[in-house]
């Protein structure tokens, strides 16, 4: 079964939400909210990765996330670290973390695959071709599929070099990062040959401009939301392991609507 990951954005400046659950005290509320609505499992972010974000010092990130990673794994939640930082994923994973949650796929930080492969942690690993602020600066393939499962594979090979087991590696194509529009489209119809290497899949539509091809440029985020629980679907009907969205409630029923269909 598909499971559900939570987005906990602790940060003044995502696309989103930014802002909302800068607070520690609201963001772990947010979170048990999250956790109650369905979530499986609670992802935990302090840097932005929108387009166009700067990065920020690991100092900073650590102050705006260990608190709430600590808070959520001492009530027994299941609790991710997006990072891209080795400190960060360290301090994260003893705070309680029990997945690393890279967007980068160990290239942002030299350090951080020995970091991860130190601990018992399980690691995603993101699709990536650049920071933030040069989102699109390499958003150029010939074949945006073969290159994007490539990519990975070339990711997964340095992640297992380091010692951490194939069992413990997750992959993420990286939607919106690094792709235009359509590119985006292309990697989800590619799913099943992410899939067919053998490692666990993480999908990450949620509320993302792409979406718009679809919708039209005006679609709000409650449109958004309910376009994220249909990629969604189709994300598990590729065998993904996790999809990762704001919208718990939405997601959730249209994955049991999808499987009350199959059954």
């Amino acid at each position: 079964m598909t499971l559900v990951m939570g987005i906990v954005n602790v940060t003044p400046d995502s696309f989103s939400d930014g802002g909302r659950f800068l607070d520690p005290d609201v963001a772990i509320a947010h979170a048990r909210s999250l956790s109650a609505q369905g979530a499986d499992l609670l992802d935990v972010g302090g840097e932005s990765t929108r387009p166009g974000a700067d990065r920020i010092a690991p100092r900073v990130e650590q102050q705006r996330v260990l608190p709430v990673v600590e808070a959520l794994a001492s009530e027994g939640l299941f609790v991710s670290i997006d990072t891209m930082n080795a400190a960060t994923a360290r301090a994260a994973v003893d705070a309680g973390a029990r997945l690393v949650n890279d967007v980068s796929g160990g290239l942002a930080d030299p350090d951080l695959l020995a970091a991860v492969a130190d601990t018992d942690a399980d690691i995603a690993l993101g699709h990536w071709r650049g920071p933030s602020s040069q989102m699109y600066a390499r958003a150029d393939y010939d074949d945006v599929a073969a290159e994007v499962a490539g990519e990975l594979s070339e990711r997964l090979r340095a992640a297992e070099v380091a010692g951490i087991p194939r069992e413990r590696i997750v992959l993420d194509p990286g939607i919106g990062f690094g792709k235009r529009g359509v590119q985006n489209w292309q990697t989800l119809r590619a799913l099943p040959r992410l899939t067919a290497v053998g490692c666990r899949v993480l999908v990450g539509t949620s509320r993302k401009r792409f979406l718009t091809d679809a919708l039209g440029e005006d679609a709000d985020l409650s449109r958004r939301d309910l376009a994220t629980a249909v990629t969604s679907v189709l994300a598990a009907r590729a065998g993904v392991w996790a999809v990762r969205v704001h919208d718990i409630p939405t997601t959730r029923d249209a994955l049991a609507v999808a499987r009350a269909w199959e059954a």
